[in-house]
């Protein structure tokens, strides 16, 4: 029987994060995913690195500091999928008064430290560039600072480094059971593909399942709580970008919402979100046709000629798993999280189980020190906190510069299209040079599925990234699924189910 001293229940962005914290302070991990790294909540975010602007109108000062705090800190770490992303915020006087935003933004430049990103500035739209796709009747608008990330390789990411430092990451594989046993928990794992069951003991079990963490408390470790989650689903619009400019605006909405419209993989725009609560399952949400038209609404009351149903491209929707903290209005429910340890101290036999309410992606670093700290009693042994100015894989480019490490890859493969250089540096970084394998041509990467998409590239997410499925590597690892017509998806699948036959195709992770 395998023994661990932490057990890591979901494979989420705050899964993920703590156990590479973890791993990196000497602890032993594993870390157990039902299905695939970021396959819940984690890939189906805004995508965005951000304080919370509007969080501040709930007097989430900590919260917001924090999260703007962490936003330099992962731009810094991870510059290859983060980047800087400047907001286009029309003044709409009906929802909020000039003199409210303006002291909002001063806030937001200023409770982070914020040393990298650029300040907020005042634009005429109709003047400024930025203005001459909004309706004529909004004059002034404010433009600030966040930043972009691609969250499910952020995910990836976090995995791969806690896998470099020890830990153990099994996808595809449930915590069926868990109980105490002689101060240890007693750990049933199940492998979803083929049925087989496996015990581990662990010291600890952290249950960082999002939308299901009260479905592994009572269901799974037979524990009580008296926190709760509400479950609020947010949904996407994807269509053709409609308008010039790498930069984003953000929409205030007549029932004081905002809605964010990005830029999205190059010539798409990624539309929402909502917040809808949920009743059901978490994994059986989808986008309604009430969504649709509010999102459609939103942007109709700004833009001059804003996209239709007729030019929605996709659509995901994501439940985020918030802390209950009784607000009637699913908008106002706090973005912060919380931790339920039980026992809080090391003073009995019983073996500790920390389970996680809340949370958003932009702290999930912090949470996880936070996390880490609660153990700390537990594991006395453990080590400091050091993630702080730890590159994530791909990431350690000389003083974060990507426009320069891009640079200097492209000259080294000059033979490589502009826009396959850029795709494999923004998601691999550093470790681009890994998807390569060895070629020196571009018949060399393989089959072309379309795109910028070649047969290397899914060899290495195969070996190297725990990608099992197209899915897996079409939508989670890359967005090619994006940019291929059905047939080159359906070619690409016929592709993978041949590779994977192959016995030297292997995993190595």
């Amino acid at each position: 029987m395998d023994q661990v001293d932490l057990l890591v229940i979901g494979g989420g962005v705050n899964g993920a994060g703590i156990a590479r914290d973890a791993a990196g302070r000497g602890v032993t991990v594993l870390l157990c995913e039902k299905a695939d790294l970021a396959s819940g909540t984690s890939s189906r975010s805004g995508k965005l690195i951000h304080g919370g602007l509007r969080y501040l109108e709930y007097y989430e000062f900590r919260l917001v500091r924090e999260a703007l705090i962490e936003r330099e800190i992962l731009l810094r770490t991870a510059p290859h999928i983060i980047w800087p992303m400047r907001f286009v915020l029309p003044h709409s006087a009906e929802q909020r008064p000039a003199w409210l935003v303006r002291l909002g933004l001063f806030l937001y430049d200023h409770l982070g430290g914020r040393k990298i990103l650029p300040p907020t500035r005042k634009l005429d739209l109709w003047h400024a560039p930025e203005g001459r796709p909004i309706k004529r009747n909004y004059r002034r608008a404010f433009e600030y600072s966040d930043c972009w990330v691609d969250d499910a390789r952020l995910v990836v990411l976090n995995a791969l480094d806690a896998h470099k430092r020890g830990a153990v990451v099994l996808t595809r594989t449930a915590v069926v059971s868990a109980r105490r046993d002689d101060g240890r928990w007693l750990v049933t794992l199940e492998d979803q593909r083929t049925g087989a069951t496996r015990q581990i003991k662990a010291r600890c079990l952290v249950n960082a399942a999002g939308p299901w963490v009260e479905s592994v408390l009572s269901g799974i470790a037979g524990a009580n709580c008296s926190r709760k989650i509400r479950l609020v689903k947010g949904s996407h619009l994807i269509t053709p970008k409609f308008w010039e400019g790498d930069h984003a605006y953000l929409l205030q909405n007549t029932d004081k919402r905002v809605i964010f419209v990005n830029p999205y993989e190059g010539d798409k725009a990624l539309i929402g979100t909502t917040d809808v609560a949920v009743e059901g399952r978490p994994e059986d949400v989808g986008i309604e046709t009430e969504e649709i038209e509010y999102l459609l609404g939103v942007l109709g009351r700004y833009f001059q000629a804003p996209p239709t149903r007729a030019d929605i491209q996709s659509t995901f929707s994501g439940v985020r798993p918030l802390y209950d903290d009784n607000a009637a209005n699913p908008s106002a429910v706090t973005r912060d999280y919380v931790f339920d340890v039980t026992p809080e101290a090391p003073a009995c036999d019983q073996a500790p189980l920390l389970s996680i309410f809340g949370g958003k992606i932009t702290t999930y670093r912090r949470l996880a020190e936070h996390a880490l700290e609660k153990l700390k009693p537990f594991f006395p042994r453990m080590g400091q906190a050091w993630t702080r100015d730890s590159p994530l894989p791909g990431g350690d480019m000389p003083n974060a510069n990507f426009a320069a490490w891009l640079g200097d890859f492209q000259a080294r493969h000059p033979w490589l299209p502009a826009s396959v250089a850029l795709h494999l540096c923004r998601l691999y970084g550093t470790r681009a040079g890994l998807v390569l394998n060895g070629a020196e041509s571009l018949g060399e990467l393989g089959p072309h599925f379309g795109g910028d998409f070649h047969a290397n590239e899914a060899r290495y997410l195969l070996r190297h990234e725990w990608a099992q499925t197209a899915s897996d590597i079409l939508i989670r690892r890359t967005k090619h699924g994006l940019h291929l017509s059905t047939q080159e998806r359906a070619a690409f699948e016929t592709w993978l189910e041949m590779e994977q036959a192959r016995p030297s195709q292997a995993n190595l992770v």
